[in-house]
Formats: structure tokens, sequence, C-alpha cells
């Protein structure tokens, strides 16, 4: 069997790094580039389960961090100090309100993984007490 406080820990990682995402997307949600390329792009983690030998799971681990592939927002604003030589500048793709929702989503995925954490060891800590 795996370690419910192994599986809890590396869930709550990956949730931080998760929440981590997040507030980066939303410090960039208002960020403009005078090209498309240089327009900043949300990123989102990729998750997956981690199993050992015997197929058990045994934790959470993010496997890497991708950008979205959504169109980035073009505006005709020729007096912008970052407009390109046709006058537009092009602003980052970030959702702000899919982005408040994966907050949340995050935050409480943390909350349960630390519930999780703490029921375990206080369950572990009063089954060593029966032995006494």
């Amino acid at each position: 069997m795996a370690n419910p406080l192994s599986v809890a820990a590396s869930a709550m990682n990956a949730q931080m790094l998760r929440l981590n995402t997040v507030a980066s997307n939303m410090a960039n949600a208002d960020t403009v580039s005078g090209t498309e390329e240089g327009a900043y792009r949300s990123r989102q983690p990729v998750f997956a389960t981690v199993m050992d030998q015997q197929r058990e799971v045994i934790g959470v681990a993010v496997t890497s961090v991708v950008e979205s592939d959504a169109p980035v927002a073009k505006r005709y604003e020729p007096g912008h100090p970052q407009a390109d030589a046709e006058g537009y500048i092009y602003s980052s793709n970030v959702n702000t309100m899919e982005e408040m929702a994966n907050m949340m989503s995050a935050s409480r995925a943390y909350q349960n993984n630390a519930e999780v954490f703490s029921t375990t060891k206080t369950l572990m800590l009063r089954a060593l007490q029966l032995g006494q």
C-alpha cells in the first residue's frame, strides 16, 4: 500500500506549482508586446500519476508547463511606445476569469490534500498509542 502521507505531500507540491503558475498568468494578464511572438502566453502545468513497480500510486508529479496556443489579441494603437511599424500592439492571451476559477480549484485541492495529510498523521499517531 502506498504511503498516503507522500501521496498527499506530492499532490500539495503539484497544487502549489499550479497556484504559482496562476499567479504568474494573472501578473502578466495586461502586458503588451510589439510582436505577436513576444506576447505573453498563458501557462498551465501538466500533472502525471507516479506509480511504483507494482503499479500502485505513490504520488503526483508535474511533467511540464505548457503554453496556451490560444491567439493573442491584436490592437491598433499607433501612439503606444511598443507599437510595431504598422501601429499594432499584441496583448497576452490570459483569460482572467479562467485563471480565477483555476486558482480556486487549485486552492481547494491543496486544502483537501492538507486535510488528508493531517488526518492520516493523526490516525497513525493514534495507532501507535494503541500499542502502549
